[in-house]
């Protein structure tokens, strides 16, 4: 969670540098995140946009009002929390100028190891600034929304939709939103062909994995598909085309929520960091829940980085289990309960 970003943000509030928003203002917080502590005074109604499963669950959890993506325009303020993609920062910069009124307040803050100097200097190329703060190893900026969004065409312009392999469609910030992810495609190549019954991706992104697994499996007779990132979820129903079964889509966090389907195949890229280190725990949370989710005698493929100790938690999850492929980043496993 982006805790220093997060105090960044309001410090302009604080620092008396922006007007609290009164009651019965409205604001928009883009990007938000558990954890933030609006100052006093800070009087009006929050309406949170939030994405990631996990998030949006603890921000629901703490009572506050939260969708995973805007809705409604004329809001008064808007807070725009940056994270490392530019281009997902650019697009939500350029959904706060849509959302806000004219001459409405846009406050945006990030890190400055995710390059929020960059960001504030690309900005006040296009909107005039009315100021900024440093604070909290961040920089905070702000300025009035203009009385046209010429601003907001011109950064989604520079951020326009990808297609990948000029078939697959995603976004910036999604993971690997600009090339099919080597690890994927690695799990992908050594994939029996022989899938049949019912079979999920967990952490499927936008859908690479299952459309391939769609494409050549024809024995299956229903194709789940499990992720966290609700844009992303929502590139794949774009991305996995026709196929001989219906598929459904879940919005989960594979962590916190349990899958209440049983199956006879899983296959799985999963995440295995938050932040730049590496957290081997989230992995081996998603093998857990995969093992759990399979009916007796099915089986897990799934690609991993080499250097993350899986295989303990596969020995202790599954009856059995082996690497079936490696090339100089990745491992394939293939497990059965």
């Amino acid at each position: 969670m982006s805790a220093e970003p997060l105090k960044t943000l309001f410090h302009p509030f604080d620092a008396e540098a922006v007007s609290l928003p009164r009651k019965g203002e409205r604001v928009l917080f883009l990007g938000a995140e558990p954890g933030f502590r609006p100052p006093e005074g800070f009087d009006a109604e929050l309406h949170l946009v939030q994405g990631f499963r996990p998030h949006f669950r603890a921000l629901q959890g703490a009572g506050f009002t939260v969708t995973p993506r805007s809705e409604g325009e004329g809001f008064d303020l808007a807070l725009v929390l940056a994270g490392r993609h530019r281009g997902q920062n650019e697009l939500r910069i350029a959904e706060a100028i849509e959302c806000v009124k004219p001459a409405g307040s846009i406050v945006v803050a990030g890190a400055k190891d995710d390059g929020i100097a960059s960001l504030r200097k690309r900005i006040d190329e296009l909107v005039p600034l009315d100021g900024h703060l440093p604070k909290h190893h961040g920089i905070a900026f702000w300025f009035h929304r203009p009385a046209d969004a010429a601003a907001a065409a011109a950064l989604r312009a520079a951020n326009p939709a990808l297609l990948v392999e000029n078939k697959f469609r995603t976004a910036p910030g999604m993971f690997s939103f600009d090339k099919i992810d080597a690890g994927s495609r690695l799990l992908v190549d050594n994939l029996p062909g022989d899938l049949r019954g019912s079979v999920a991706d967990f952490c499927a992104g936008w859908g690479y994995v299952a459309a391939e697994v769609a494409a050549r499996s024809p024995g299956i007779s229903a194709l789940d598909l499990y992720e966290a990132e609700f844009d992303a979820l929502e590139a794949a129903k774009g991305n996995i085309g026709k196929t001989a079964a219906e598929p459904d889509f879940f919005w989960i966090d594979l962590l916190g929520e349990p899958v209440e389907r049983r199956y006879d195949a899983i296959v799985m890229n999963p995440p295995f960091h938050r932040s730049r280190a590496a957290e081997p725990e989230i992995g081996a949370g998603m093998i857990r829940s995969a093992a759990n989710a399979l009916k007796p005698g099915g089986r897990l493929f799934m690609v991993a980085n080499r250097q993350l100790p899986y295989e303990p938690v596969l020995a202790a999850a599954f009856s059995s289990h082996a690497e079936i492929a490696r090339d100089g980043m990745f491992k394939v496993f293939a497990a059965r309960r």
